[in-house]
């Protein structure tokens, strides 16, 4: 008696099971993203010489050329991205390394806030708030560092506020890179908590 056919086509979950069997191999995930696209186009344009290998030489040459034009534009896309996005996160950054003083800032602030831009208040008068605390040695220069970093260093050198600090430090990143409006009210409650860590003046 001959043994039954295996099924040809297999279950959901036998299907999914093979997926992942399949998908654990190195050869998936060993390649970068920007070495598996160059691999993309270097097929291509083999294909393409090879397409043009029986037509003129210089319609072969033209050919390579523009690929290659392309992966070099590639590449150079890619770097200034890279480039744009590491000198977008150094601007951002709470603490700067050629910053105004705090006063310079809280001017700003005040200022950005009688003219409605709220975002604009809330992100000055939060790093006003930080360069001051620098400005009195409660808070260490640190160049680059994050709201939320600024945010856990008061928090322990004013734990009564931490609460608000922390706060504070999330409107920040919400209005920054979340691209959140802010309300009147946010920046002033930032406003508000300069005057309460910075203390009589």
């Amino acid at each position: 008696m001959l043994a039954p056919d295996p099924p040809l086509q297999p279950s959901g979950d036998e299907g999914r099971r093979l997926l992942r069997d399949e998908l654990v191999h190195g050869e998936y995930h060993r390649q970068h993203v920007l070495q598996r696209l160059i691999d993309w186009l270097w097929r291509h344009l083999q294909d393409g010489v090879g397409a043009a290998s029986g037509s003129s030489g210089v319609t072969a040459f033209v050919t390579m050329l523009v690929a290659a034009a392309l992966v070099v534009g590639l590449a150079l896309l890619l770097t200034r991205v890279r480039r744009d996005r590491r000198t977008r996160v150094r601007s951002d950054a709470v603490l700067t390394g050629d910053r105004a003083s705090a006063d310079d800032l809280r001017r700003l602030a005040e200022a950005a806030l009688a003219e409605g831009r709220h975002a604009d208040a809330l992100v000055d008068a939060f790093r006003a708030l930080a360069v001051r605390q620098v400005e009195r040695g409660r808070l260490s220069d640190q160049p680059g560092a994050t709201a939320h970093e600024v945010a856990a260093s008061l928090a322990t050198s004013y734990p009564t506020h931490g609460g608000l600090v922390g706060r504070s430090a999330d409107l920040f990143d919400a209005t920054l890179y979340g691209h959140h409006p802010a309300r009147p009210e946010d920046a002033h409650d930032v406003l508000d908590l300069d005057d309460a860590l910075a203390g009589p003046r």
